[in-house]
């Protein structure tokens, strides 16, 4: 006897859930895939920071050491101060080359001093200015009246109180000051680190 033929029906349903899983399985490996670059991408903008906060800290110790080395040459050439060294980085005044263009000024061996690479790889340069308006001699408290109109400069002044600064102008000129004094000196200090960073420290100086 011949079997009868028999029909083998094939549902779609099944198909749809395995497609369906199929699709979702996809969905959380885009969403784990974009979570895994987000981490990567978090991890290293950390490492950036760190690192630039370290290479910061390493410039601001290297800048006071620019700072001192400008210290001891004010030391060793307190005889000439009256005469500007652009390229021993020393101006006797602040109009010759304002604070305010220090930053956008092209630092070089004709307008600063290099104290050289340190052992951080920060590379320093210094400027002096001293805090007078106009060139020439700066006088001293001790002689006040001397001091002509146009060369007004910042004192330091220890035996007054208050902040042991003052500007000696004109309208003081015959105030009757007296004790020793010595103009300021604004120092600032350029520190270009190894990957190219750029900063500056500034100090006032007596």
């Amino acid at each position: 006897m011949k079997p009868a033929n028999q029909l083998i029906m094939c549902s779609s349903k099944g198909f749809r859930q395995r497609g369906a899983v199929l699709f979702f399985a996809l969905i959380a490996l885009v969403v784990m895939t974009l979570a895994a670059v987000a981490l990567i991408r978090s991890v290293d903008t950390n490492t950036l920071i760190a690192g630039n906060l370290a290479f910061k800290q390493s410039a601001t110790s290297s800048g006071d050491g620019g700072v001192e080395a400008a210290v001891i040459w004010l030391t060793n050439n307190a005889a000439t101060l009256d005469n500007s060294n652009a390229a021993a980085g020393y101006y006797n005044s602040v109009n010759q080359l304002p604070a305010m263009n220090l930053v956008g000024l092209t630092w070089s061996d004709a307008n600063s001093q290099l104290t050289g690479t340190d052992a951080a790889g920060n590379t320093v340069r210094y400027i002096i200015q001293r805090m007078c308006r106009h060139t020439g001699g700066a006088g001293s408290l001790a002689s006040p009246a001397i001091i002509p109109d146009e060369s007004n400069c910042l004192f330091s002044d220890g035996e007054k109180g208050g902040s042991g600064m003052g500007v000696l102008d004109a309208t003081q000129a015959g105030a009757g000051l007296s004790g020793s004094g010595s103009p300021v000196y604004r120092v600032t200090a350029q520190v270009i680190g190894p990957r190219n960073t750029i900063s500056y420290i500034q100090a006032f100086v007596f």
